[in-house]
Order: C-alpha cells, then sequence, then structure tokens
C-alpha cells in the first residue's frame, strides 16, 4: 500500500526533513521535497539521490505563500503532508518573534487552507518539547501543563492548538482531519553514510553542530550557556534522539494516520527517555572522537531552561516505536559526516 502514496515533506532539504525523506522512500512512500532552501542547501538534493539511487522530486517554494503550494497540489497526488518547515531557533525566536510567528504559525495557516482546498486532511506536524517550557516533572508526559517560555515554543503550540480545533471541528463531518504533533526533544546525529547531516547557516544554534565544528577547528571553543543550573554538573539537561530514530517514529505516525486508526488528533512524544548535561554530551563526544574539546562558560540564554527529558511510552506503546541508538551511537554518526564535509571542502580549496 505504501507505494500508493505520495507524501509532501515540506523542509524536505532540512536536516530532519531530508533524514524523512529517506525513511520514508525506504518504506515505500514517494516523497516529494518542498522547501525555499533559505536555511539548507540544494546540494542535499544530490546527496540524498546518491542514498537512495534514484531521483528525489523536488518542488521549490515558500510555505507561507498559497500561490505555490497550489501549484504543488495540482501537479501531484498526495495521501498526507509531513510539515517540517519552519524556524526553530530559541535565541532567535526571542529577537524576532514576528518571523517566528509569520512562518511557523502563518505557513501552518496557509498549509492547512491548500490542504483542504485539494481533500488532503492527513498531517504530521513538526512540534517540539519546548511547549511545555520549564516542566516541573520529569520525565515529562504527552498530558503534562504546555507552558512554553519563548516565541519559538509558543509559535509551536499556537500551532498545535489550530490544528487540534481543525480536526475538532471536522470530526462530525464525511471528511474527517487525521493529525499527528510530533514532540521532538533534540535531534542530533546523521544519516550512516556520512552524505547528509546537520549543516546550519552560519553560527550553529545547537549544541552539536557547534561542538563538531569546534572539534575540526573551524570555531576555537565551545560555548556553554551556564553552568549553575540546577542539574547534575550545573549545565543544561536534555533529551538527546538520533535523527534516525526520530525519522523512525514519523514513519509509525503515518502509517496510523493512513490507516485511519489514531483518532482525529494525536500528541506523541519523540525522545529517548533520557537525560545528558552539556558537559555529558561533550564527553561522548570526546570517546567518538578522541579530540579534546575547549569550553567557554557563558551567560545562560534568554528563554533556556534547566532540563528537560521524554517519558515517550505513549509512542512506544501505541506506534510500536521507541528510539534504539544511544548517545555514542550519535556522536560516531556527527564525527563521520563533519569529517566527511571538512574533506568535501579541502578537495574544494585545492
Amino acid at each position: 500500500m505504501a507505494e500508493a502514496f505520495e507524501i509532501l515533506v515540506t523542509g524536505g532539504a532540512g536536516f530532519i526533513g531530508s533524514h524523512l525523506v529517506i525513511a520514508l522512500a525506504e518504506s515505500g512512500y514517494r516523497p516529494v521535497v518542498f522547501d525555499d532552501f533559505s536555511n539548507s542547501s540544494p546540494s542535499v538534493i544530490g546527496r540524498l539521490e546518491r542514498i537512495l539511487e534514484r531521483q528525489v522530486a523536488v518542488e521549490t517554494g515558500d510555505v507561507r505563500d498559497p500561490a505555490a503550494l497550489r501549484r504543488v497540489f495540482a501537479r501531484h497526488q498526495f495521501g498526507a503532508v509531513a510539515h517540517l518547515a519552519g524556524r526553530k531557533a530559541v535565541a532567535e525566536s526571542v529577537s524576532d518573534p514576528l518571523l517566528y510567528y509569520g512562518v511557523n504559525f502563518g505557513g501552518t495557516v496557509s498549509l492547512c487552507e491548500v490542504m483542504a482546498e485539494f481533500g488532503v486532511r492527513r498531517l504530521l506536524f513538526s512540534s517540539s518539547a519546548t511547549v511545555y517550557g520549564a516542566a516541573s516533572v520529569m520525565p515529562i508526559t504527552e498530558d503534562a501543563p504546555l507552558r512554553p517560555a519563548n516565541p519559538y515554543g509558543r509559535s509551536k503550540l499556537m500551532v498545535e492548538q489550530l490544528l487540534a480545533d481543525l480536526a475538532s471541528a471536522a470530526r462530525a463531518g464525511p471528511r474527517p482531519w487525521r493529525i499527528a504533533a510530533l514532540r521532538y526533544f533534540n535531534p542530533v546525529g546523521a544519516h550512516e553514510s556520512g552524505l547528509i547531516g546537520e549543516e546550519p547557516a552560519g553560527e550553529p544554534d545547537n549544541l552539536v553542530p557547534y561542538l563538531a565544528q569546534v572539534a575540526i577547528g573551524r570555531r576555537p571553543a565551545l560555548k556553554v550557556f551556564g553552568n549553575r543550573y540546577v542539574t547534575r554538573d550545573g549545565t543544561g539537561v536534555r533529551d538527546y534522539i538520533h535523527v534516525a530514530d526520530l525519522v523512525e517514529g514519523h514513519v509509525a505516525a503515518l502509517r496510523q494516520l493512513l490507516a485511519g486508526t489514531a483518532g482525529e488528533y494525536r500528541a506523541w512524544n519523540l525522545g529517548s527517555g533520557l537525560g545528558a548535561s552539556v558537559l555529558e554530551v561533550v564527553a561522548a563526544f570526546e570517546r567518538a572522537t578522541g579530540c579534546q574539546i575547549p569550553l567557554q562558560v557563558v551567560a545562560e540564554r534568554p528563554g533556556d531552561v534547566a532540563e528537560c527529558w521524554a517519558d515517550p511510552r505513549r509512542a512506544e506503546r501505541e506506534l510500536g516505536w521507541r528510539a534504539r541508538r544511544s548517545l555514542d551511537d550519535m556522536m560516531t554518526d556527527v564525527w563521520r559526516w563533519q569529517q566527511r564535509q571538512r574533506d568535501e571542502e579541502r578537495r574544494c580549496d585545492e
């Protein structure tokens, strides 16, 4: 059945989107990338084609542009949409909230309007653990209070509320929506081939890609944002999940949506269920690489919380999914990807 469905992947050239394209294709679906390449590189498409040994369908456009979306929907017969296009940096959202509400919320409104026009009512939404904010109980279940501490998290929560309302309004009709909100914790890692991974434009906003750039000498030291949190070593604790595990969770949720067994709206945590501090991540990276990472402790970032990790048991119980790869696996794959990138850059400079 899977091969009958084209799946639109908004943000499909990004870090998570590109890995999802592979997972969908390997599961028998036909992914179609939709991306404006504002925070990704067109070269990703060629790498995807090398991994999959086939052509990847690509449509260029901004998710906020209904006309561009309509053109894409008119050319394809989508069975579902995986909506990953969006902005994701906490600090940037604090300094530029209009951008985050415009892209994350406004883009979703445009997408859902066009989906409704074309009768496509199956949607996977890329949400975030930031919707929980500074949770008082760990691990975090899907029923925990939703109290995001920054504009990024609030923009994700606004989308979740929109989608829940959309599903509720259509429940009594002949064509209900089926929507999954997938609350990511901290995706890291890279494809085992080393061909695709996280490649942020400019200075990385997240720990692991910054760490990798320090290891290859692109940056002088890792900035540790605060070491006085009430945690076991004073640094922030997060739930890190391998991107390959994360996208496998998407495929499991998609199967539920297409089979009509998940109800109209459901949220699932996609995390490992384990918390690791900044210093523990650094230690794992040093084990994987043999590199010693210089550290620079700086002030805490606005909007950051001390600790956050998932209770992923609902996803295991309802989707038959759980994260399988370790923190050491994540760092090993990141290092393979970063080394390959460095080697390619050197060849281009010769």
